[in-house]
């Protein structure tokens, strides 16, 4: 479990030094008013976010995933090992349980983790250097969160963050255990590495698609409230005042950042995770390509 904890730590990393730019993407077209909107597109919005505020600005909250990718490797590949080990038998269907408990366990941090995150992303939006900045960090974040709402509004989406984790980190494992027997990830493979990259790049896709519409509505639960103002009294009024004025397809705001961000996340995540194991193990130790689950950012994905 220590190994498994350390190779998490570092797949996680990279995963989020790759994939954040595109979340921020996302989290701004999720969000953006439909009346007036900021940005056309995913290239428009990269475009303008770059020109704007320069390359530093598709990194506004990355500290807050950094912060709390430690304990969310941490419960996601204990609570998955000791859940596979508990139900004993490695099938499709207990590799989909493990991964749904790991994901609704790591909730308790990942749904404060990425509301600081969405908050620190849209601050100053549209300037090169912020002119008032609400929040100096992460932390800085979540303790002025607490001191104006308290522990509800740390929590704010947790409801929704469940209902996302939970199946899409299911399906997650399920498809990452599936693609690696179907494809032959075997440890003298010369090709390894682009098998190991196919396989978690596809894996962070299918999670994604399982529960994005999700997605969309804890984000604008989570942007809820900046600048004092509360447009949503839970979540099936937001699911209801955002389908009234936005119609379907504002459940797949911000879809094409996202897919574009969890392939190589995933892909990313899920070849070092490997391949530290490989390294930390020897080739005689790890008989099957036994990476654990790549991190979804938080998320999860």
């Amino acid at each position: 479990m220590a190994l498994d904890f350390f190779a998490g730590c570092a797949g996680g990393a990279a995963g989020v030094l790759v994939g954040h730019p595109f979340d921020t993407v996302k989290v701004r077209l999720q969000v953006q008013s439909v009346s007036n909107p900021k940005y056309r597109g995913t290239i428009h919005c990269f475009q303008s976010i770059i020109k704007q505020e320069s390359t530093l600005g598709l990194y506004k909250g990355v500290g807050s995933p950094m912060m709390g990718l430690t304990f969310i490797n941490a419960l996601v590949f204990g609570v998955q090992g000791n859940t596979i080990r508990y139900l004993s038998k490695d099938t499709p269907l207990n590799q989909f349980l493990a991964g749904a408990a790991a994901g609704s366990i790591q909730c308790v941090i990942c749904c404060p983790m990425e509301l600081a995150k969405t908050r620190l992303q849209l601050q100053g939006t549209g300037e090169y250097k912020s002119k008032s900045k609400n929040y100096k960090n992460s932390l800085d974040c979540l303790v002025k969160i607490y001191r104006k709402e308290g522990l509800r509004g740390i929590n704010r989406g947790m409801v929704t963050t469940f209902l996302r984790e939970t199946p899409s980190f299911g399906f997650y494992f399920l498809t990452y255990d599936y693609l690696t027997r179907y494809i032959g990830c075997e440890i003298n493979d010369k090709f390894i590495i682009p098998k190991l990259l196919f396989a978690g790049g596809m894996s962070g896709i299918v999670s994604w698609l399982s529960t994005y519409p999700i997605d969309v509505i804890k984000s604008r639960l989570q942007a809820d409230g900046i600048g004092g103002v509360n447009h949503y009294n839970g979540i099936m009024d937001c699911v209801r005042k955002s389908y009234k004025e936005e119609g379907w397809r504002v459940f797949s705001r911000g879809l094409t950042s996202t897919l574009l961000r969890a392939f190589p996340v995933n892909a990313a995540t899920f070849a070092t995770v490997t391949m530290f194991l490989m390294y930390m193990r020897g080739e005689n130790d790890l008989p099957e390509c036994e990476a654990g689950p790549a991190i979804q950012q938080p998320n999860s994905m």
